[in-house]
This record gives C-alpha cells, sequence and structure tokens, in this order.
C-alpha cells in the first residue's frame, strides 16, 4: 500500500508526521509514504533517522490550511496546501488513501471537492469507532454535518451497518438512535422523524434510541446521530476519559499505601488506558466518499499517525469502499 500523508495537519506538524511515517515504515505498515508538504523542512526533519530512502518521497506544497481557516473556501482556494494535495495523489492513483490529523472540516470539505462523493449517497459522514465494556461500536456522524435531515441519518445507519459487518465481523449489527431518551416520542423534530425511518428500514436491525449514559455499555454496535450532537459526544467521552485518569493518578500519588496498591492493579490501569486510547486506531473513515481518506486528531502523536496509517492501509487494502459503490449505485 502506498500512502499520501498531509505532513502539515496536526498541532505540532510536521515532527509527529515525520516521525509517524519512519515508524510505519521500519515496521512495514505500508509499502511506501508521500510525505507531502514544505520540502525544505520535511528534508531537514528526515534528517535525524535512518529508514530505506525510497520508501518515503517527499511531496513538496506550499501552503498549510490551519485550524483557524475556513474549512469550506481554503479547501477550494489552497489547491497547493499539503492537505489538497494529498488528496489529489490519491485522486489520480499515485497513492492508495489518503490520511490527514489537520482541520476536520477542511479535509472533509476537501476530500468531497477532490475526490467526490458515491452516487445516491446524500452527505459523507465521520465515522468513527467508540470503544465499549465488550468491545467497539461504530458511531456516525461524528462532526461532518452540523445540519442533518431524517434522511442522512436514515443513510448513515445504512452505511454504518455496512461499515460494523466489515470492521468487526458483526453478522447483524444492532443500530441505535442517539437521543434523550429510549422512548420514541422522545427528541426534537429530527430525531422523532429519523426514528420512524429507521423503524421502517428492512435493511438493518434497528434496536431504538440509545441514551449518551448507554454509549459505553455495548447495547449497541452502530450508533447514528446528527454531526453537531455526534461531535459533542465524541470530545465529552474523550475528555471524561482523560479527566478520571488524571484524577485516579492523582489519588495514587497521594501516600505510600495508594502507591503500593496501584503496584498490584496497574495491569488493570494498563489495559483500561490501552482499550480507551484513542491514539489506537488513529483515525476516523470519511465515509460515504469515493475514495479512501482518514482524518484523525490534531493532537496525535508518533504513534497515533503510525496507527492511523496503519488503519488507513486496512481500509484500502479492503473492498469496502467498493463494496459501498455497489451498494448505493444499485439504489433507484
Amino acid at each position: 500500500m502506498k500512502i499520501a500523508l498531509d505532513a502539515f495537519g496536526s498541532d505540532n506538524a510536521p515532527f509527529p508526521e515525520i516521525e509517524g511515517a519512519v515508524l510505519s515504515i521500519k515496521e512495514n505498515i505500508c509499502q511506501k509514504i508521500f510525505l507531502v508538504g514544505n520540502k525544505d523542512i520535511l528534508v531537514n526533519g528526515l534528517a535525524k533517522y535512518h529508514y530505506p530512502k525510497d520508501r518515503i518521497e517527499i511531496i513538496h506544497a506550499e501552503e498549510v490550511i490551519t485550524m483557524e481557516d475556513d474549512a469550506s473556501s481554503s479547501a477550494r482556494k489552497k489547491l497547493e496546501s499539503s492537505m489538497v494535495k494529498t488528496l489529489s495523489l490519491h485522486k489520480d492513483g499515485i497513492a492508495d488513501a489518503s490520511l490527514s490529523v489537520g482541520n476536520t472540516g477542511a479535509v472533509m470539505a476537501a476530500s468531497l471537492f477532490t475526490l467526490g462523493r458515491i452516487k445516491n449517497i446524500y452527505r459523507p459522514a465521520i465515522a468513527i469507532t467508540l470503544p465499549t465494556v465488550i468491545g467497539h461500536a461504530v458511531v456516525l456522524d461524528a462532526g461532518a454535518n452540523v445540519d442533518c435531515e431524517p434522511e442522512y441519518l436514515n443513510q448513515f445507519a445504512v452505511i454504518g451497518n455496512l461499515y460494523s459487518k466489515f470492521l468487526f465481523k458483526k453478522e447483524t449489527p444492532r443500530v441505535s438512535l442517539l437521543n434523550i431518551g429510549g422512548e420514541s416520542k422522545k427528541g426534537n423534530e429530527l430525531t422523532k422523524k429519523a426514528y420512524n425511518l429507521l423503524k421502517e428500514n428492512p435493511k438493518i436491525n434497528f434496536v431504538g434510541n440509545i441514551e449518551g449514559k448507554g454509549l459505553l455499555a455495548g447495547l449497541s454496535d452502530v450508533v447514528v446521530c446528527d454531526g453537531f450532537s455526534g461531535n459533542i459526544m465524541l470530545k465529552t467521552v474523550e475528555g471524561t476519559t482523560q479527566a478520571i485518569f488524571n484524577m485516579i493518578k492523582a489519588q495514587v500519588k497521594k501516600n505510600i499505601f495508594t502507591k503500593i496498591g496501584a503496584i498490584f492493579i496497574s495491569p488493570v490501569f494498563k489495559y483500561l488506558r490501552k482499550k480507551l486510547d484513542d491514539s489506537e486506531y488513529g483515525g476516523a473513515l470519511l465515509v460515504g466518499l469515493n475514495g479512501v481518506s482518514v482524518v484523525g486528531h490534531g493532537s496525535s502523536n508518533a504513534i497515533a499517525i503510525k496507527n492511523a496509517v496503519r488503519f488507513t492501509c486496512k481500509i484500502a487494502s479492503s473492498d469496502l469502499i467498493q463494496q459501498f459503490k455497489d451498494y448505493f449505485e444499485e439504489i433507484k
């Protein structure tokens, strides 16, 4: 697999991207990486690493799309940016997939502008994997579409159903609608109308509404929501997880007895940290696009970049995108 990596997307760019690319090549996660960004900076950054030189190729890009840039306009105007050039490498068939940990809205806009969407897809969405007590759940949309129609959520459910079957080998994924209550009459106009559509959709195993408190309980395999609610939910879960670990760490250091106790339960902490670590996958697939575009956290370190490359390779080497195309292009 040949992966195009936007080297100027992260908060600390390009250093996590450079190290992550080197780690990916050294561990033979992919065949080649196109590192896209300012050539002089990337050459200097790579100089301190030992790696097969022919497996990381620098593609020069003059511009950078920042977190402060307007997502839609920057994707259309900054055609010489590292983000747009990364996607163009994939569109032109030079790379098998595209990866960026930059401005999420800009990545979605640039991906849609560059790759286009699959026929009959209303809106592409960000599909994330959320850890639960018994495994993982696919959640979409996690931020691409702030305003949604009921039909969008119904289609997200079908996409998520296919994605869960591929990613977690679920034969009949349980599909839920994120809402403020379990009853069918709960929610706003969007969720009420979406509930009725999901209930009547024969292509999914709809099990009803799910509240925020049930997300991590493993009650559902696919959770559908609008991008506004999904993004708030995602960041709340991430922030809560980090806060809990920080509080535990503070209590462990409190006295000699808690420090001794921590030694005995350290395997439990290690397990939980690994399971809840968002760098395990490193990225989220933008589903519904005519290609493989993966977006990651701006705070990604080198390990998260490496794992995102691995995840991108997994998607690119599969027939998932073709499955999406075959399914939705047959719709009349």
